[in-house]
């Protein structure tokens, strides 16, 4: 058209070369939110896995650390009195053996700071323990006070104390519980081997005879123990409960023998008390 004015507009050239195609939106096609959630998932259970791992190691930690505070209490004790605490002295009111308190608890206390909870967190109690305590009791830890448990006289072995009495024939399949009467103390010297016996070890209240399976997964299978040295070891349950060799039974007796002659029915019950 005559008079008219054309603009000459530049077209905008990239890499040498005309874009004239619509860009792709920013956007994810479901297959490719589908396989994002997967990897976030897969990611998120070794995380959690590895958190939960960590978590129970530091618990596993934190009850050898425990025992080795009782240790340290047992071994001031023996130190002050050469013998081991009673396991009940019910002869405390009436003065007798007054540095064992009214049992081995109050024996270890003032030895290292050993304060008895009324509840929470403690000394005495395992961080990964389950609560299924009588109401107001909140220690897990058992004492060796009897060593291997077996059927009549004499149950003399642990570090309780003596006890002369004899236990009437359990039913097939009950052990009858043992006396708590223990005097007098079990002195130093009659432990034959203070490295190879065990003296606190960590478990249930309400499981006397191992008849509770958070012992077996509270420590991927382990159980924490001090020993009468004052070392501290962590055994496989199985070998600790269940093993039947002579490696495993010497371990609860104080003179240092398996006695397998002498296991109920057959079976190595070992008991703890901890009440």
């Amino acid at each position: 058209m005559a008079g008219t004015l054309l603009a000459v507009v530049p077209i905008e050239r990239r890499n040498g070369q005309i874009n004239m195609r619509k860009e792709r939106p920013d956007s994810f096609t479901l297959i490719e939110m589908l396989a994002v959630i997967g990897i976030l998932g897969l990611l998120a259970a070794l995380i959690l896995t590895g958190m939960a791992q960590a978590r129970r190691r530091a618990q596993g930690a934190g009850c050898a650390s425990n025992l080795h505070q009782l240790g340290l209490g047992l071994q001031g004790f023996l130190a002050d009195h050469h013998v081991y605490p009673l396991l009940e002295n019910r002869g405390f009111s009436k003065g007798e053996y007054p540095e064992h308190g009214p049992g081995w608890r109050e024996a270890l206390e003032p030895q290292a700071d050993l304060d008895y909870p009324s509840s929470g967190a403690s000394v005495w109690r395992c961080p990964s323990a389950q609560q299924r305590s009588p109401p107001g009791i909140t220690i897990s830890y058992g004492y060796n006070a009897f060593g291997l448990f077996w059927v009549g006289p004499p149950r003399d072995h642990g570090l309780g104390g003596h006890t002369p009495e004899s236990v009437s024939s359990p039913s097939p399949g009950h052990p009858a519980p043992p006396s708590r009467t223990l005097a007098p103390p079990v002195s130093e010297s009659e432990v034959a081997v203070a490295g190879e016996m065990m003296a606190v070890l960590d478990y249930d209240l309400d499981c006397l005879m191992h008849r509770d399976r958070n012992i077996s997964r509270r420590h991927q299978g382990r159980v924490n123990a001090v020993f009468c040295d004052g070392h501290v070891e962590s055994p496989k349950a199985t070998f600790v409960f269940e093993d039947w060799s002579d490696a495993a039974l010497v371990r609860w007796n104080r003179d240092h023998q398996p006695h397998q002659e002498q296991l109920p029915l057959g079976v190595p019950f070992r008991i703890l008390e901890a009440k």
